[in-house]
Formats: C-alpha cells, sequence, structure tokens
C-alpha cells in the first residue's frame, strides 16, 4: 500500500497546486500562474515522505506552460538541504513533464531551477551595506510594499570623467540564475577587486534583484501588478512599474556608458546575449563593440557562446519596450541581455547538475574580468 505524502510550497518563492497526493506512486500536480498575470513554468515545493519511498510526478498542465517547448530535455532541479541541488532526469510526455524518485532524507524539495531565497537575498543585500565603496543611491516601493534598491559602487577619486557600468538582475523572478550571477560577481568585486583600471575609470550601479514581488511569490515573469517588467522601459508607470521607473529616472540623471540585463532563457540550451542591431541609433561603433564584447567572453569563460541565441531584429525593428534596446538607444551604448539556461549548457554538459548556481556565479566572475577589459573602448 501506498504511503502518505506531505507535499507543501507556503515558502518564499514556492509554487505548485496539489491535485492528487493519495498515491505516492502517481503524485499529481499542477504549476500555479503567475499572481495577475497567465504566465507559468516556474514551481518549487517541498515533500515529506519515507526515506527510500518511491515518488513518482505528474506536472500535468505542462503542455499549457509559457514555454511548453523548454520542458524537452529538461530535468528537474532537487535538494535536501536547499544549499546543494541535483537533477533528477525528466521525461515530457503526452503534454505533462513526469519523473521518479526515492529521497534519501524525509525532506526533499523539488525546484525548476535552484532558488534564490529571500534569507539569501538579505545576506546579500547586507554585505553590499556593509562594504565601504558600496551606498545606496537610491531605492522604491513595488506595487506589494517590497523594497527594491539601487546601488553604487565606486574607489578612487570622484571624477567625471568615470565610465558608468550599470547591470541588473532577476527583471522576470523565476530566472533565480540572475541573481547568483550577481551574487558571484560582486563578491569577487568586493573581495578581490584589485583592478586599478577599473576601479579608477568605472563607477558600477546594480540591482541584484528588480522583481522580489514575483520572487518570493512563485510567480515566472510578473510582478504584483502582474507586469512583464522587461516589457515596461518604453513608458514605464509608478502604478504599474515602479522598479523600472526608479532605474530609468537614475540612469536619465547619472548616464549610462555599458548595460547588462541579467537573465534566463527557458528554451535554448546555452549561454549567449542578445544585442541592439534593431535599434534606429545602431552604428558600426556599437556593431564593434558587440562583437569584442562576444568575442573575449567565450576566450575568458568556454561557457559562453555566440553560434546559438535569438533570431536578430531587423534594422529599425528593435521593440523599445525590452530594457537592453531602450537603454542601448537612449543612451547610445553598449547594451546587452546575457541570458543563462534552466537545462543545461549543450556545449559542455554536467550529467549531475546541469545549468547549476555555481556556473552563473562563475559567469559573472567573468563578465567583471570582461568590463574591465572593455572599460577604455566604450566611448
Amino acid at each position: 500500500m501506498s504511503t502518505a505524502v506531505s507535499i507543501a510550497s507556503d515558502f518564499d518563492g514556492g509554487n505548485i497546486v496539489v491535485k492528487d497526493a493519495s498515491q505516492a506512486e502517481c503524485i499529481r500536480l499542477e504549476i500555479r500562474r503567475d499572481i495577475a498575470a497567465d504566465y507559468f513554468q516556474w514551481f518549487y515545493f517541498s515533500v515529506t515522505a519515507q526515506v527510500g519511498q518511491q515518488l513518482g510526478f505528474s506536472l500535468e498542465n505542462a503542455e499549457k506552460a509559457s514555454y511548453s517547448d523548454a520542458w524537452e530535455g529538461y530535468h528537474v532541479v532537487a535538494s535536501y538541504d536547499r544549499e546543494s541541488w541535483f537533477r533528477i532526469p525528466a521525461e515530457y510526455q503526452e503534454g505533462q513533464l513526469v519523473w521518479q524518485h526515492r529521497p534519501e532524507q524525509e525532506q526533499v524539495f523539488y525546484s525548476y531551477f535552484a532558488p534564490y531565497d529571500q534569507a539569501r537575498h538579505q545576506a546579500l543585500l547586507a554585505s553590499i551595506a556593509e562594504h565601504h565603496r558600496c551606498e545606496q543611491i537610491d531605492s522604491c516601493t513595488t506595487v506589494d510594499g517590497h523594497s527594491v534598491e539601487l546601488f553604487k559602487f565606486s574607489a578612487g577619486e570622484p571624477s567625471t570623467h568615470k565610465r558608468k557600468l550599470w547591470l541588473i538582475a532577476r527583471q522576470h523572478p523565476g530566472e533565480t540564475m540572475a541573481e547568483w550571477f550577481m551574487e558571484g560577481l560582486l563578491e569577487t568585486l568586493f573581495t578581490f577587486g584589485n583592478d586599478e583600471a577599473l576601479l579608477a575609470g568605472a563607477d558600477i550601479y546594480f540591482v541584484v534583484n528588480m522583481n522580489p514581488d514575483g520572487s518570493w511569490a512563485g510567480n515566472l515573469r510578473t510582478n504584483g501588478a502582474g507586469t512583464d517588467l522587461n516589457r515596461a522601459w518604453q513608458d514605464p508607470s509608478e502604478e504599474s512599474s515602479p522598479e523600472v521607473l526608479m532605474v530609468r529616472n537614475a540612469m536619465d540623471k547619472i548616464g549610462v556608458d555599458m548595460f547588462l540585463d541579467i537573465h534566463g532563457d527557458e528554451e535554448l540550451p546555452y549561454v549567449f546575449t542578445a544585442g541592439c542591431e534593431g535599434n534606429p541609433g545602431y552604428s558600426l561603433r556599437l556593431q564593434e563593440l558587440e562583437e569584442r564584447f562576444r568575442r573575449r567572453y567565450q576566450e575568458i569563460n568556454p561557457d559562453f557562446q555566440s553560434v546559438y541565441g535569438y533570431d536578430k531584429d531587423e534594422p529599425g525593428k528593435a521593440d523599445l519596450r525590452i530594457a537592453c534596446n531602450q537603454v542601448g538607444q537612449r543612451f547610445d551604448c553598449l547594451s546587452f541581455t546575457i541570458e543563462m539556461p534552466f537545462k543545461d549548457n549543450a556545449n559542455i554538459p554536467d550529467a549531475k547538475e546541469g545549468w547549476s548556481p555555481e556556473r552563473s556565479r562563475n559567469l559573472g566572475v567573468s563578465t567583471l574580468e570582461l568590463m574591465a577589459e572593455l572599460l577604455p573602448d566604450l566611448r
């Protein structure tokens, strides 16, 4: 006889709907839609069961998810302690994502990707606040009452000639690899940030999590108002996208010489960038900067590649609602979206972990090195 199991998702970032858990070998689940929006793909829940008990799961609405093609080749992420995450083989069958597992401990967590939870987020904010070269220069309150903080990292003497480098992460809350990326970059900047050219020549402005509403609610793409922040940059508002409004206003005041927007892609099993080739103001100078960025990125970190990615926009046809395009056009600067996979890097596969928090962190470190190299040529 099947032994009963207990399923929970009442923690930050949690998302699951239990349809039937009466049979441990056939637990029927659905993913809940984003609050106030129709997107869904992110899931995150815990199961308490007997050690070694055979568990079987089916996500029954996988076919209707925002990116149903993403399930092919995808494997579920799991952990016993929410520190170390590993992959469990899954299959996409007849519109459902199914997997089986015999847990080695009483409680196990399953997720779409390794979560970046509130406790870790607060610890990251604390490390930023304690650093003598960091200052909070702006903030806003979200629709759901969370705080989004804009920080500046500066070293050396103040100068109007310093380049202004901007990074934001997690506009889409389910793309947790973006905050892992920022953690790796900032930890290296804070601990080993001794590149004199970078420190003397640039101020770095950053937001580690643009969308705390969606992060804590377990959303895939939207904030508390149901807004996809990465479609709000042309006309942000206090009512639906205060996060974007705050950052864009600060950019208008300060200026931008390089902008990187950190994301994750559900479908493509690669690390890649999306640029501004479709912007009306795109120039040969920007094209050459983009090409150099991609070429050096691949040399610095082999997880990056430039063969696979999104289809390029036709000249003058860019969607200026998107952060990368809006900022690139607005400031005539090098502006990229950096995408990491939810699955694995097909060029360098890792059967145990797939794409992981550590690889996301390492990509952030490599990006910091690349920013320092490009600094003299940004203008």
